[in-house]
């Protein structure tokens, strides 16, 4: 048994079965802590006399006890506030998707902004929605609903009036303002053209941003997540350092703020430091393209049922590519979100040239989603040392109607997690939330399984994509850990790191696979301290 000495044993956990994550020692059956951090890793009887009356122990009575999982992706605040809106995510029809609308105006005072919602046109055959949908019932709201993946939301007129937007209001470079056939918008906005209307929104009070923190780390609690990964802004990073001053702060957040800030993140690091286990900075997160579910996603060849749409970059290629050359140089980690067959090639690209003017250093250079890959651009994660921070529940929900969208031969190199792996990529597995639910034994069962959320893929769309238990939770423990430059403080169970931990009431690797999706988290630990106990 490994162990430390010094002070007496403040919590343990004995008749587990503990999946350390430690290729050294990958399997235990008890743990003692003391404080904040592990102690022992060993047997129940070993772990048992190091206790005294004041421990806590807990009997696991078999349950499968994991390291704390880490969620490399997140809007945090964002998926706290969605908690509280309205919910359209399940609704599967016109009907529903206007009658929930209607139902939640009736709920909040005249001229409150209705906004979130995520919203997916494909559960209801794929029309999209107009204004014309919703005016009738949110005469007195202005209307902002987003699409689920974010990069294409539904205004309704109310909102574009207060927003000053007609039929003259001039097209953006990198987004889309939807027009009908006489050139009028119809409430659509995809991309660059999206802050037309969200800056007419009045800013968040310090309460509101400070409860939708509370609302999003218990949520998360319940999951057990123990530490995200946000892709925010530096008002987010505010609220994160408010919290965390105030002793409020109970899940460890990696906060990265957008590349263009880049001398600013680098002068706040010079005065501040990058910070500490709970709160730490150092990453910056930018855009290439937009998403596949709104036809943004910058792809080589058209889609198959839009033959004159490639999609959209967001941002000049040449600009991410001075962006990521002056961070890299000062030192800064780089994501960069690309979701397109182009677009990974793009920022594949740029990382190759950066790293050819700059030499080899520890950089970890990320690409966020890289769900849809060119083949000879896959084994290049691994040649360049990028990592891979993907979100396997988004396979299962957008291969219900991916190939419809770019068919089948590109499909076959869509979250291509196996492919990536063989290659020598390092996997950081996260949820995007609040485009998905930051439940990782739900991505674990998506990304083992592959199974479609219409239940017509039984044995896993792409099926050579699937990969293994232990290679998923790898890549929601340490790879995300590794992504985040925490893998000597987080990712596993092992004496001296961080007493992170979640008991599962069922172990994962022994069960079917279709039934990981069923497990449920029984309790989460952060730091030692029980932050959720079911």
């Amino acid at each position: 048994m490994t162990t430390t000495r010094d002070q007496s044993v403040t919590l343990a956990v004995v008749n587990a079965k503990i999946w350390t994550g430690d290729p050294r020692k990958p399997w235990a059956d008890a743990v003692a802590l003391r404080g904040e951090r592990f102690a022992a890793v060993g047997s129940s009887a070993e772990v048992r006399k190091m206790t005294t009356a004041k421990t806590r122990v807990i009997d696991a009575r078999g349950a499968m006890v994991v390291p704390g999982f880490i969620d490399s992706h997140v809007h945090f605040l964002q998926g706290g506030l969605s908690l509280g809106s309205v919910q359209l995510r399940d609704a599967h029809t016109r009907d529903e998707f206007v009658n929930r609308i209607g139902a939640f105006a009736k709920t909040v005072s005249a001229g409150t902004w209705i906004e979130r919602g995520d919203w997916d046109h494909e559960l209801w055959g794929g029309a999209l929605p107009t204004r014309e949908w919703i005016d009738r019932v949110t005469p007195n709201n202005p209307v902002w609903i987003n699409r689920l993946d974010g990069h294409m939301a539904l205004a309704n007129s109310v909102a574009l009036r207060l927003s000053n937007i007609s039929r003259d209001t001039v097209d953006v470079d990198g987004g889309t303002i939807v027009r009908d056939a006489s050139g009028n918008p119809t409430g659509l906005f995809k991309d660059n053209a999206m802050p037309l209307v969200a800056c007419a929104i009045p800013p968040y009070s310090d309460a509101q941003w400070d409860g939708a923190l509370h609302t999003a780390m218990r949520y998360v609690a319940e999951q057990g997540v123990t530490s995200v990964h946000n892709m925010g802004t530096w008002d987010e990073l505010a609220v994160f350092e408010r919290a965390h001053l105030a002793g409020k702060l109970g899940t460890r957040i990696y906060a990265a703020v957008p590349l263009p800030s880049w001398k600013k993140l680098r002068d706040a690091i010079s005065e501040h430091g990058r910070g500490d286990v709970w709160l730490s900075i150092g990453a910056l997160k930018a855009f290439v393209d937009g998403s596949l579910g709104s036809h943004t996603a910058a792809m080589f060849d058209a889609y198959n049922d839009a033959p004159a749409n490639v999609g959209l970059l967001v941002n000049d290629i040449e600009q991410l590519y001075e962006w990521t050359r002056d961070a890299d140089a000062a030192d800064l980690q780089v994501a960069v979100h690309a979701i397109g067959d182009r677009a990974n090639r793009i920022q594949l690209d740029i990382f190759e040239r950066v790293l050819t003017e700059h030499g080899a250093r520890d950089r970890r250079f990320r690409i966020e989603h890289a769900q849809h890959l060119a083949e000879n651009d896959i084994a290049r994660f691994g040649k360049l040392g990028v990592i891979a921070s993907v979100q396997p529940y988004h396979a299962i929900d957008d291969g219900r109607w991916a190939e419809r969208v770019i068919g089948s031969e590109r499909a076959t190199r869509t979250y291509a997690f196996n492919a990536l792996v063989k290659r020598g990529a390092t996997l950081a597995f996260g949820s995007d939330w609040f485009v998905a639910p930051p439940m990782p034994l739900l991505g674990i069962y998506a990304a083992v399984t592959r199974r479609t959320l219409d239940g017509r893929n039984p044995d896993g769309w792409i099926p050579t994509e699937k990969i293994t238990v232990d290679q998923a939770l790898r890549a929601y423990t340490m790879g995300a850990a590794t992504a985040g430059f925490q893998e000597t403080e987080l990712g596993s169970i092992a004496v001296g790191k961080l007493a992170d931990f979640a008991i599962i009431d069922r172990d994962i690797t022994r069960i079917p696979a279709v039934e990981i999706r069923d497990a449920l988290v029984s309790m989460t630990v952060i730091g030692g301290r029980v932050v959720f106990e079911r």
